[in-house]
């Protein structure tokens, strides 16, 4: 296996068996670990500096994301970006967020509006930043006090749930920056429609924003597998 160009930062807060995990998530959503590139708990192990077991530990984890596939007699690898799964996704993401932004503009405080705004005003500032992994957390902290503000508890943990097959999608399309402008403006838009409480527009929008990030990312896909 070629030598993977990452390591480990330890935390103090987390247990050894996450850190490797958010470890390794992170170097697949990267690629510095390459879709099809076998997983071999040895010598990740050696790269680490940690055993064999929180490397098997966080395998089965994000396998369970998908973002690893289990290969008989050849183990683990990192599992390709198949546009079927984002297909599967984005479908269930975009009736939930409809319904999100829906209930939103019904519930919305005037203390989550300014959550809101400063939530969007984040990801403006982390897009100077290009780092990826920092502008994609700003992009779904912005969505998660607007899911927040449907005060719908099971509605935000069903998202949830979706955000973590999501987040490898997410990160293909924020890392072409000509889509900043548009995501902006849908960003913008929304939050305006939300304020409003106009529920047909923002759930418009909302659906014009998935739209696109399949769009991008489905052509990414393709490229891919020429």
């Amino acid at each position: 296996m070629k030598e993977p160009n990452f390591e480990v930062t330890m935390n103090e807060y987390l247990p050894l068996r996450d850190v490797v995990f958010n470890t390794l998530r992170q170097a697949i959503l990267r690629g510095e670990l390459k879709p099809g590139e076998r997983l071999m708990e040895i010598q990740l192990a050696n790269k680490l500096g940690v055993s064999r077991t929180p490397i098997r530990e966080a395998i089965r984890k994000l396998e369970l994301e998908g973002l690893v596939l289990m290969i008989p007699r050849r183990g683990a690898e990192v599992a390709e970006i198949k546009e079927k799964s984002l297909k599967d996704v984005l479908e269930v993401r975009e009736a939930l967020e409809e319904l999100s932004v829906q209930l939103a503009c019904e519930h919305i405080t005037e203390e989550q509006i300014v959550e809101m705004k400063a939530a969007a005003e984040e990801f403006r500032r982390s897009l100077r930043s290009k780092d990826i992994t920092k502008i994609a957390q700003a992009d779904v902290h912005f969505h998660d006090v607007i899911n927040a503000a449907t005060d719908n508890q099971k509605l935000v943990q069903l998202l949830n749930n979706l955000r973590e097959q999501m987040y490898r999608f997410r990160v293909e399309y924020l890392k072409n920056v000509s889509v900043y402008t548009n995501v902006l403006d849908e960003h913008e838009a929304l939050m305006e429609a939300i304020i409003n409480k106009d529920k047909a527009k923002a759930t418009e929008i909302i659906s014009i924003h998935i739209a696109n990030q399949s769009r991008e990312v489905t052509g990414v896909i393709r490229t891919k597998s020429r």
